[in-house]
């Protein structure tokens, strides 16, 4: 009785978090180690599945970027990164929208689907959901201290989301999982970072949340230890400060854009943790760090 009794506290913890985000949608960027221990999988699936019977609406975006780079050992081509993005050559790009668009895609909507839920796969190219541009960027080269463009290849930097296809899966009642490819300026493929797309994604949806699940507690002080919640101003000075730096950089500056396209919430979740989505979602303490605008 005593269990049970323990069950129904926290089924009453979570019901003013179930009541508040009732027909809201949550954008989750999945990937790091939840999308590789079969525990974690599963893990994900069942809560996934479970927002969506309570009455949220999840839109799923995935990474690959592990699997993408042992297909492409397997085909004998090389990886090259600059500035932790992946040079994508003609050569790769049939490989990275095979393994993104098609197995990992694939692999998500199964499993989802074997859990209860209506999941449908698509790519940034379906629907004209992604419109993007190769990237470029402009940076002083060490040797010189001139300004040099770096050229990553086929990969995009987004232009526009078009979520027309998004509110029609959800008015269908389908979760969306969303491979991170999008259509160039001249309709070819490209390569884009998947919490690029989750947070650009999430701001054409006007999400309630924006959840970007990672292989870190979050983010953390200049001591090492984990910051629970932070403001935009916050998250700018500890930036400036290079307390945010290399790998978890690029992610709060999602959050921050994700924020300043009217995302209510952005969360860096420790996708480590068993039914880290669920804690993040319904429970007070939550897994990670939250960034809101103020």
């Amino acid at each position: 009785m005593k269990k049970s009794i323990q069950k129904a506290e926290v089924l009453i913890e979570a019901l003013p978090y179930i009541k508040k985000f009732y027909n809201k949608t949550i954008v989750i960027k999945y990937g790091g180690n939840a999308m590789v221990s079969e525990e974690l999988k599963e893990n994900f699936a069942l809560d996934v599945v479970m927002m969506k019977y309570i009455g949220i609406n999840p839109v799923i975006v995935h990474g690959g970027g592990p699997q993408i780079g042992k297909t492409l050992e397997l085909f004998g081509i090389q990886s090259k990164f600059i500035d932790g993005q992946r040079v994508t050559s003609e050569d790769m790009i049939d490989v990275v929208e095979m393994v993104l668009g098609g197995k990992i895609n694939k692999d998500i909507v199964s499993l989802i689907n074997r859990h209860g839920g209506n999941a449908v796969g698509i790519t940034g190219k379906d629907g004209d959901l992604i419109q993007a541009k190769r990237f470029r960027k402009v940076k002083k080269c060490p040797e010189t201290n001139r300004p040099e463009i770096l050229d990553l290849g086929l990969v995009g930097d987004i232009k526009q989301v078009n979520a027309n296809i998004l509110i029609t899966l959800d008015r269908a009642e389908f979760i969306p999982v969303i491979a991170p490819i999008g259509r160039g300026e001249k309709g070819e493929t490209l390569n884009i970072n998947a919490d690029f797309v989750a947070s650009k994604v999430a701001g054409a949806l006007k999400a309630e949340k924006l959840l970007l699940m990672t292989d870190i507690e979050g983010v953390k002080d200049k001591n090492g230890n984990l910051i629970t919640g932070l403001t935009r101003k916050d998250a700018q000075k500890l930036i400036k400060s290079k307390v945010i730096k290399d790998g978890m950089l690029p992610k709060v500056n999602c959050c921050l854009d994700a924020l300043k396209e009217g995302v209510a919430k952005t969360h860096i979740v420790d996708g480590r943790v068993k039914h880290a989505l669920l804690l993040e979602m319904f429970t007070e303490a939550g897994v990670g760090t939250q960034i809101i605008e103020k």
